[in-house]
């Protein structure tokens, strides 16, 4: 279908290469991935020297000391792994101090502050599944950071719509609005300190250089997690009032384990753990399973109504179920299966749309409704466009041998305090988990917080077929399978599929504190026809209109090997900056 007011069936090109892709939320750290490969890397590699560069100059929405939720598939082991990129709660946090002290509320600023997940899930990607030193992928992060980069449309659009939120701390100020000022688009935008402490990790790593790579990431995660950085984050948080402590940071360790897996119509599609919302995008696909969705068309009423309430009900069982399973029995295996999505797909009325969040199922016992459950309160006097700020970002990279990477780092400089001369922002990321005795996603000591950045990749008959993954918070999931769906379903190529207008719901309680929630809302992009819209209405969705290209949920990416010639096809979403490379 031709984009409005062109013959074009997309805005940008299709990329194409046939011996390496990378698809990230800015064109440098892209071109910095594209680099690794060329070089000799491999997509484990290129995908930690994107993140990192990400840290750099993305650095307002994701940090080194953030998040990075990752899925990795390594060609020679036929492995699909998930790296949590998580942190955890320190230990002297917990329910009972919140009632305690803040009345069961959560406060805005270091209360909520994580252990650094990020840095050890580039540090674990690169030992276990990648090839190269911390240097070698560190060093054009480092060089943008030293020497500058041109400051783009959508970081100065983030500063000057939010200057409050830039200058909250010190740190920030300093380094987002340097004497007062924002910067205007092609001013050189440094961040020294952040450098100087990059370079510090690298010499720590070049010391122990004689004694092997994995000696010298492990020197690495020393200095970061035990050592003379671990030393400043703590101080830092502590002079913020803060509750970490340097035990919380030297027992801390990224999880690698298997991923969420759903099997969808010969593709077998992987997603991360239940300790995030990774399982909510395979849950949905597998309730759409039993629907005949290209007769429907794309983006008709019909479909969209369907997607809409399919995503419904597996945010439902979100809410109910999804927590880090360390801590919460999550009967994952039972709300993935054929079973209770046969059950649960039954309450899909096709002329009916439902006006409050419905029940969560009753996976454990196969019944699509679990009764006895209280449901949450609508959200009184706020505005959906409160809700729109996600702080993330996403890249994915596919190498000429089939090695996948695709990842969701985030928690950027936007939320969390910068600390003085380091130059990397402490992540409060635990706003994600609730303080309130019984729900799965209560804080404890050392648990991770539901997350929502959530990546995902395809197989196709046991060979690399995709990565694909976007931002947004809670439209993650959806945007994610209206992607999909456009690919699969409806033969888009990745660029075509991801500048395709998308549909929202808002029928359950926001993530992040205090949990807005907005009962029977969904939204749509303008481009979306009329005949749908009223469509919608008239199923009884409270629909809102969004702008023709929202960018409230975007940076989605797709990188996608055919399956025979193993060309390489990647699209990136114009409604950011991102941006997609191949050779």
């Amino acid at each position: 279908m031709p984009v409005p007011g062109t013959t074009l069936s997309s805005l940008r090109p299709l990329i194409q290469g046939t011996n390496g892709a990378v698809v990230s939320s800015h064109p440098s750290a892209s071109m910095i991935g594209l680099d690794m490969l060329q070089r000799g890397g491999n997509a484990i590699d290129a995908g930690v020297a994107v993140g990192i560069a990400l840290n750099v100059v993305h650095a307002h929405e994701c940090n080194f000391l953030g998040v990075a939720p990752t899925v990795l598939y390594r060609a020679d082991r036929k492995e699909v792994v998930t790296i949590d990129g998580l942190g955890w709660w320190p230990k002297a946090a917990s329910v009972e101090y919140f009632q305690q002290h803040h009345n069961g509320e959560m406060p805005a600023g270091i209360l909520r502050s994580l252990t650094p997940g990020a840095a050890d899930a580039w540090i674990t990607a690169l030992a276990r599944y990648g090839t190269m030193s911390f240097a070698e992928v560190a060093g054009p992060a480092i060089a943008l950071a030293e020497n500058g980069f041109p400051a783009y449309r959508f970081l100065v659009s983030a500063i000057k719509n939010a200057p409050e939120v830039y200058t909250r701390f010190p740190g920030n100020e300093a380094v987002f609005m340097p004497n007062g000022q924002a910067p205007e688009i092609g001013d050189l935008f440094y961040q020294k300190d952040l450098a100087a402490t990059l370079w510090e990790i690298v010499g720590e790593e070049h010391s122990h250089r004689a004694e092997g790579r994995l000696e010298g990431l492990q020197a690495v995660r020393d200095f970061i997690y035990k050592g003379p950085l671990a030393e400043k984050i703590v101080a830092y948080n502590q002079e913020l009032g803060g509750l970490m402590s340097m035990e919380d940071l030297a027992a801390y360790h990224v999880r690698c384990d298997p991923p969420v897996h759903v099997h969808y119509k010969g593709y077998d599609v992987y997603g991360t753990g239940p300790w995030g919302q990774g399982p909510v995008f395979p849950q949905a696909l597998k309730l759409l399973d039993g629907f005949d969705l290209q007769d429907m068309g794309h983006n008709s009423a019909e479909y969209l109504h369907t997607v809409i309430q399919a995503l419904n009900l597996a945010l439902a069982d979100r809410e109910q179920y999804l927590a880090d399973p360390a801590f919460v029995d999550v009967p994952l295996e039972a709300l993935l299966s054929e079973v209770y999505l046969r059950e649960r797909r039954q309450l899909i009325d096709p002329q009916r749309a439902w006006t409050e969040m419905p029940p969560p199922g009753d996976p454990r016992s196969g019944k699509a409704v679990l009764n006895g459950v209280s449901m949450p309160v609508a959200t009184a006097e706020a505005s959906l466009s409160n809700q729109e700020s996600a702080g993330t970002s996403y890249f994915g990279v596919i190498d000429k041998d089939g090695n996948m990477f695709s990842c969701t780092p985030s928690e950027g400089a936007k939320s969390g305090p910068i600390i003085p001369d380091v130059g990397m922002a402490i992540s409060l990321r635990g706003s994600q988990s609730k303080a309130q005795s019984g729900h799965a996603a209560a804080l404890a000591p050392h648990k991770r917080p539901r997350l929502t950045p959530a990546p995902a990749l395809a197989m196709r008959d046991g060979q690399p077929f995709m990565v694909f993954g976007g931002y947004g918070g809670d439209h993650i999931p959806q945007g994610t399978l209206q992607v999909f769906l456009n690919l699969i379903e409806f033969g888009m190529d990745p660029q075509e599929a991801v500048e395709a207008p998308r549909a929202y719901t808002y029928n359950f309680p926001n993530s992040s504190y205090p949990y807005a929630y907005f009962p029977g809302v969904m939204r749509a992009e303008g481009r979306m026809d009329a005949e749908a819209r009223e469509g919608l209405k008239q199923r009884g969705h409270k629909f809102e209109e969004l702008p023709d290209w929202w960018e409230g949920s975007c940076l989605y990416g797709v990188i996608r090997r055919h399956p025979t010639s193993h060309v390489l096809q990647g699209g990136a979403d114009p409604r950011g900056e991102a941006y997609a490379v191949g050779y």
